[in-house]
């Protein structure tokens, strides 16, 4: 257990976080802040896409990475696309 003051800031009110509970929990420069009972709880915000290439890899196993709508090719995608 830890125990900090409130201090004032402008108008508002804000506590300083020790570094090594930064740290412990990944805190970046940007943190979620929710209330859950009686409790402020930060968390540290997500990468967009955070996780997808275990999840589309998962799929590739599964055998679960197939598109869902029929593709119709047409003489564009015949003739001229070319992969590169």
């Amino acid at each position: 257990m830890l125990r900090t003051q409130i201090v004032k800031i402008g108008n508002s009110r804000g506590i300083r976080l020790p570094k090594v509970l930064i740290e412990q929990v990944g805190l970046g420069s940007e943190v979620e802040i929710s209330i859950e009972g009686n409790a402020l709880v930060l968390r540290p915000v997500g990468q967009a896409r955070q996780g997808w290439e275990a999840s589309f890899t998962a799929m590739a196993d599964n055998q679960d990475d197939h598109l869902l709508d029929e593709t119709i090719s047409t003489q564009w995608d015949e003739s001229e696309w070319e992969w590169a």
